[in-house]
């Protein structure tokens, strides 16, 4: 993964990667201080509800509504959820309702009136629920969850600050951005999933090693996201595609918006999906560190993640006119296949080879 380096006036140029990794190490020692507190196993240590007076119905109702929003808008991920622990399975459920209502303040139906005055407001909002203070029903059970876990409060404020960047930039001029951009929006995902997933007390892997992992997942999603929707980011006037590359490629964005399937295009294309494909492989490494209860979302994700890559070539890499997307029935046989692969032992993401 060679990320260019780039740099502002007055300081060292240092990697998208460098700067992400930074974050990882936060989040790595924070579980660390957890398992040793724990004896490796954090549902011994898992902090009670947030109670307060007549709170404790209108907690749970919260959690069984998130549940519903993530049944709703990822069912084959909730299915999934269901084989993990109550606490964990409910901790998950608010993260993926937040990172969603995030992830709507820029694409939902109110995506034209935002501003950046209001992700500051979003950001505020969340540093309360941080310190115990909820708005909403919605952000209780975040409050609860990040109470309870070793959750940080950074991969959270990255995600808006993805937010940002997508008010103020629509093009990225090489891969580094583009990698950062996909850690703000995506990676930070995995960050804040690898508390409440937790790792198996017998994994030998390193905390770092299972965070990174979680983080190439994010990274690989959302790559692939982006070679799913060219045609449609292209119709909004968005290029999520490293514009060096695509001078390499002999493509300018008149080709983008133009929309033509050519030799050159499938060529780019075909680049794309290697380095996607990439990520995945790394986090296939970590995916079977994780709880056991925890494994079976994750593998499903991934895999069906990984098929949108196959049904892009299926397409003939049209990616402009057609989506690429998994069938029903796909998806149906993907479902046992990751229950498979969440029953094997540790992956090769071992101490010893960190």
């Amino acid at each position: 993964m060679a990320a260019t380096s780039s740099a502002t006036a007055g300081e060292m140029a240092v990697s998208s990667e460098e700067k992400v990794y930074n974050v990882v190490l936060k989040q790595a020692a924070l579980v660390k201080r957890q398992l040793r507190r724990s004896s490796g196993d954090l549902d011994l240590d898992v902090k009670p509800d947030i109670i307060l007076p007549g709170t404790l119905n209108l907690l749970s109702e919260a959690y069984d509504r998130c549940g519903e929003v993530c049944a709703e808008y990822a069912k084959t991920f909730y299915l999934g959820t269901l084989l993990m622990t109550p606490e964990r399975r409910r901790a998950i459920w608010a993260i993926y309702v937040w990172c969603r209502r995030t992830d709507e303040l820029v694409d939902g139906p109110n995506a034209p009136h935002i501003t950046p005055t209001a992700l500051d407001k979003w950001e505020a909002r969340l540093e309360d629920l941080f310190r115990g203070r909820p708005f909403d029903m919605l952000d209780a059970a975040l409050s609860d969850t990040v109470n309870k876990f070793p959750v940080d409060i950074q991969p959270f404020r990255d995600m808006i600050e993805g937010m940002r960047m997508d008010l103020r930039k629509s093009r990225y001029k090489n891969f580094d951005e583009l990698y950062l951009y996909c850690y703000y929006v995506a990676g930070t995902v995995g960050l804040m999933s690898v508390p409440i997933m937790g790792i198996a007390p017998e994994s030998l892997a390193t905390t770092e090693g299972v965070y990174n992992a979680a983080l190439a997942l994010g990274i690989a999603n959302q790559l692939t996201n982006i070679l799913r929707d060219v045609g449609e980011d292209a119709q909004r006037g968005r290029i999520y595609l490293p514009q060096d590359e695509l001078a390499q490629a002999g493509l300018s964005d008149e080709d983008i918006f133009a929309g033509k399937v050519t030799d050159k295009w499938r060529n780019f294309t075909k680049e794309q999906i290697k380095r996607a494909r990439m990520f995945f492989d790394e986090a296939e490494k970590g995916v079977t560190e994780l709880t056991a209860s925890s494994r079976w979302p994750v593998w499903a994700s991934l895999l069906l993640y990984r098929q949108i890559l196959d049904e892009i070539e299926a397409n003939d890499y049209n990616n402009f006119t057609k989506r690429a997307y998994v069938s029903k029935a796909k998806k149906l046989v993907a479902l046992p296949v990751a229950y498979a692969r969440s029953l094997n032992n540790f992956s090769s993401l071992r101490k010893a080879q960190t």
